[in-house]
């Protein structure tokens, strides 16, 4: 056995309570977990680490974040090059607790200027050079996020086919007026107010996107749900509205439903045995910002299984520990949301708890007043921030 590390006078997050104690890691593996002294003597190994009683957490597993997006291009029409925009991505997860990210990628856009409009090569170049040479603090997986009526989806997905790290599809249909732009009037806020468009140019657009859904959203949804079933990868449907939307899914093989937009879409989906994701920053701001259902209510009613930091990384711990306080859930449920949950739902089975035998993700949380506060974090046993 390699030399052995011994974490001490923690409060250890476990799957079911919390206990203050020690664990002993050894080749990237939690190998012991007791009480102070159980779990190695410090001493004997000359590495031992004490957590001054703060929290010890599993490392986050995040399943949808556009923040690579945001590297790639963090200015409208100002490309970033993809490495530097991969390693500030990876920094900003990683100090976030974020030990297993899949980078949420877009493909299809009518918008030849849009990040999602681009050749991913060059970014899928950069995570291959990134992981060979071992430049990643966390460990990186793809999501590729699908714009069904986007006529060049199927040409820019072209570059991901056959990627062993691709592990999750997401079926998209952001066509103004339903789903998650069934209000349009905050879509024409979105679009003017972000993208900086003027109000003819949304109404252009509007009128362009539904003629693109009618001849293209049916073919390359078929497309995409043969793929991932012939490949053996997770399919997520995107903003279900109505329960018609989730039984589609349902009938297609998707066993993720992602930020449903009312109730009873979230229930349709638990009905079907899916599992319901929502947005980290919902919980924070206490709603969507698309006026669509809020996290929380979701979460009391017993219908929030994932969280997803989407747009801000750090939003994923603060989240999970204001589940507890905004929706009476307890330390270890809130913080399951945010790692044994999604691990869980990608199968992956090294992963997403503190528990023997697997591997040594953790966090180190600080709680200042209500707060928490990361102050160290460990990928196989090795600490990365």
């Amino acid at each position: 056995m390699s030399d052995q590390l011994v974490i001490r006078n923690a409060r250890l997050v476990l799957s079911d309570e919390v206990k203050h104690g020690s664990l002993a890691i050894s080749d990237g593996v939690i190998r012991a977990i007791g009480t102070d002294g159980g779990a190695g003597d410090a001493s004997s190994t000359g590495r031992g680490v004490d957590l001054e009683g703060d929290y010890l957490l599993p490392g986050l597993v995040e399943l949808h974040t556009d923040n690579f997006e945001r590297h790639l291009m963090p200015r409208p029409k100002v490309f970033w090059p993809a490495l530097p925009a991969l390693l500030s991505h990876d920094a900003e997860c990683a100090a976030s607790g974020i030990t297993t990210v899949y980078d949420a990628l877009g493909v299809g856009d009518t918008d030849v200027e849009a990040m999602r409009g681009q050749d991913m090569k060059p970014t899928l170049t950069a995570l291959r050079h990134a992981r060979k040479n071992n430049l990643l603090r966390a460990d990186h997986l793809l999501h590729i996020r699908c714009e069904l009526p986007a006529s060049n989806a199927l040409t820019l997905f072209e570059p991901f086919q056959d990627e062993p790290t691709l592990g999750l599809i997401s079926l998209m249909d952001h066509t103004p007026g339903q789903r998650q732009w069934e209000n349009i009037e905050i879509a024409r806020t979105y679009y003017t107010g972000k993208k900086g468009w003027s109000d003819a140019r949304f109404q252009a657009s509007v009128e362009a996107s539904i003629e693109m859904q009618t001849r293209y959203a049916l073919p390359h949804r078929k497309y995409f749900t043969d793929y991932a079933r012939e490949h053996g990868v997770t399919l997520a449907s995107h903003d279900d509205t109505l329960p018609s939307h989730v039984e589609q899914a349902h009938r297609e093989g998707v066993t993720i439903c992602e930020f449903p937009t009312r109730i009873e879409a979230a229930r349709a989906a638990h009905a079907h045995g899916m599992t319901n994701v929502m947005g980290a920053p919902n919980v924070m701001r206490g709603g969507s910002h698309s006026g669509n259902v809020a996290a929380v209510e979701l979460a009391k009613l017993g219908l929030l299984d994932i969280l997803s930091s989407d747009y801000v990384p750090a939003s994923l711990m603060g989240a999970a520990f204001q589940l507890t306080r905004d929706a009476g859930f307890s330390i270890p449920a809130a913080v399951a949301t945010i790692s044994r949950n999604p691990a869980q739902a990608m199968g992956l089975t090294d992963r997403g708890d503190i528990r023997e035998g697997l591997r040594a993700d953790l966090v180190q949380v600080h709680m200042a007043d209500q707060q928490p506060v990361i102050r160290a974090v460990w990928r196989r046993g090795v600490r990365v921030i």
